[in-house]
């Protein structure tokens, strides 16, 4: 794992190297071991080295023919690639990953994404054909941002990379607060910060570099074309050998491996499956919290342990490391993103580097087969709705209300979610439903100062996300909900898994963010994927001979739920205090201050609402005032 750091001057003035090093030492922690850089009149490239495969000889920036290439990942079908490029005539000087994307791109020029396998970020400098592609993987698992203006094209692995460039000032993206307030992330290609931009998972730039325009383009998307004619046996099998194949391709390494462990199915599943593939003990990283059992799950931890026959290490993070590492980790960050599962994901991390040097994680589950407690609440209005009005919005029925009443024990401690959403809008169309299941700002209003609170545009917000919503080529409101999370939420958890893993020079791969399952699930129909209303059913069938009973049949789970709300009758209430009622604070004029204040003691068990606040806040207060 690494990052990167590219500039392209389009009024060809040369590249300054000592610019390029400034840049590249506010993302020291990504790649500790390694450095270089390339130069060519007004392009130029610094890249920062975490050695995992081929240690020795992967130096980057690495040149092939006239190409050039900086990158942060790992490709993990590398083997397989290299031996069909060798029966083509490609010769290679080096065991690396990095070295098979270059000639991958010398074989199948801007075909090469379809080739490859893993997580991605990457630059290549053309020189025969005058371009530059910048690309990320499927998924966004590797981050990679730019900036553009009439001088400039300016890529890094970090937001705070850029910042050091001398054009590039750290501006509040007031069009995006909207998004973040309601999801607490941004979407598509926006970020927080003014004139800066990611590139999306499944995309490519490409920069003709005698013109200095690009062309920005998808080369990955879901297909949701049913396949009707496989059984349910035969998905589960292809799972089965997918998941396989894909834990087994990403335990190569040059160094130890390790693998995350929270005691749910994806992580449980990771870590058996590893365990008998690896040629190695696996020591395993639990987290678990000191104020109450529903904060601590190393029960199940512990027997999943027992059963892979790892070396467990737990870590047990406190209230006061919260406190001293909040700003820290806002910065590590860029921006705010996601909830305050990136605390314990930071110390969780920390305590994996401390032993390995990899980490495999159960990233995705949710997304990929449905493990959401929202999508239960989803199909319950649906099924009642259909009962109610006798029809069904999407063509066939998926879930009746007999068969998702055994189900809904699950819903037991979501129950003020669902009080929320049956507030308003019952039997609405499924797009407005479900922006309302994951509107984090609903209800939240009166924290807005008034200046903001009118400013607000919900209807543009709403419209981009049904945009997103409604784009994939489905009926199926499983299928719909689960894909908005696939591009969407998922890639800011992902932030949060890159940023926290790379802050302590950790690898961190999520084996079950495969394409070619993601692409197979995409196909199977709705019906099976969520029988019953089950979450994960396809899922748990395929995991069930190497599942114990107790995780199988798991009705608790609810994430890496943090105490926030005990902190906030603690010492953590002091600490919000003072920064919410700083004198910067109270004149940046977003929120009502004395409002929020008194909601301190009241926030409720796994709420967002102060955590959005208070990261708000320590984000201003690292990047903009300190601009």
């Amino acid at each position: 794992m690494c990052g990167l750091v590219g500039i392209i001057n389009k009024n060809n003035k040369k590249v300054d190297l000592r610019l390029l090093e400034r840049m590249a030492s506010k993302i020291e922690n990504r790649g500790p071991d390694d450095e270089g850089y390339f130069i060519d009149e007004n392009i130029g490239f610094f890249h920062k080295r975490l050695s995992i495969i081929d240690i020795s000889q992967g130096h980057q920036p690495m040149f092939s023919s006239e190409n050039c290439i900086v990158y942060n990942g790992e490709i993990y079908n590398y083997i397989e690639l290299r031996e069909e490029l060798k029966s083509k005539g490609h010769s290679f000087n080096t065991n690396s990953d990095t070295e098979v994307i270059l000639k991958t791109y010398e074989e199948h020029g801007l075909e090469c994404f379809n080739k490859l396998n893993g997580m991605f970020a990457f630059l290549i400098y053309d020189k025969r054909k005058k371009r530059l592609i910048a690309a990320r993987d499927h998924f966004g698992i590797k981050p990679l941002y730019y900036y553009w203006d009439e001088n400039h094209l300016i890529f890094a692995s970090e937001i705070k990379a850029l910042l050091e460039h001398p054009s590039i000032k750290a501006e509040f993206n007031l069009s995006s607060f909207d998004e973040y307030l309601t999801f607490q992330y941004v979407l598509g290609q926006n970020t927080l910060f003014k004139n800066i931009f990611k590139i999306e998972p499944g995309h490519y730039l490409n920069l003709n570099l005698d013109s200095m325009k690009f062309q920005y383009n998808k080369y990955w998307d879901l297909d949701f074309t049913i396949d009707k004619y496989h059984t349910e046996s035969y998905f589960i099998d292809e799972i089965k050998n997918l998941l396989h194949d894909s834990i087994k391709t990403q335990l190569r390494s040059d160094v130890p491996v390790g693998a995350h462990l929270s005691g749910g199915i994806d992580s449980s599943i990771v870590t058996l499956m590893s365990s008998k593939l690896s040629e190695n003990r696996l020591h395993t990283f639990t987290g678990a919290f000191n104020e109450g059992i529903e904060f601590d799950e190393t029960r199940y931890a512990s027997e999943v342990a027992a059963d892979s026959q790892s070396i467990m290490h737990i870590i047990r993070p406190t209230e006061k490391e919260f406190i001293d590492l909040l700003p820290k980790l806002i910065y590590s960050l860029d921006e705010p993103v996601a909830g305050p599962g990136v605390f314990p994901q930071y110390m969780v991390s920390k305590l994996a580097a401390e032993n390995v040097k990899v980490v495999l994680g159960g990233q995705g589950g949710d997304e990929i087969y449905g493990g959401y407690a929202r999508y239960i609440v989803a199909y319950l209005e649906q099924a009642l709705k259909g009962a109610i009005m006798e029809n069904n919005d999407e063509g066939e029925h998926i879930v009746s209300l007999s068969s998702i009443i055994h189900n809904l024990p699950h819903l037991k401690q979501y129950t003020p979610m669902i009080q929320k959403f049956w507030g308003n809008g019952v039997f609405e169309p499924m797009d407005k439903r479900y922006f309302r299941l994951i509107d984090r700002y609903n209800g939240n209003e009166n924290l807005l100062s008034d200046d903001f609170r009118t400013n607000y545009n919900k209807d543009a917000v709403f419209t981009k996300f049904q945009n997103l919503f409604n784009q994939p080529n489905t009926q199926s409101y499983f299928n719909k909900m689960t894909q908005y999370d696939l591009t969407s939420n998922l890639p800011a958890l992902l932030h949060v898994e890159d940023r926290m893993s790379m802050s302590v020079s950790l690898e961190s791969r999520v084996p079950l963010i495969d394409h070619r399952i993601v692409e197979l699930v995409a196909t199977i129909p709705p019906a099976l994927k969520f029988h019953n209303g089950e979450m994960k059913y396809l899922l748990k069938k395929a995991a069930s001979n190497i599942l114990p009973k107790s995780i199988l049949e798991r009705k608790d789970k609810i994430g890496f739920a943090v105490p926030l709300h005990v902190w906030l009758k603690n010492d953590a209430s002091n600490f919000f205090t003072d920064i919410l009622s700083s004198t910067k604070a109270r004149n940046r004029g977003i929120f009502k201050t004395d409002e929020i204040l008194k909601s301190l003691s009241t926030e409720p068990m796994f709420g967002r609402k102060l955590w959005g606040i208070i990261n708000i806040e320590l984000w201003f207060q690292q990047f903009i005032d300190n601009n």
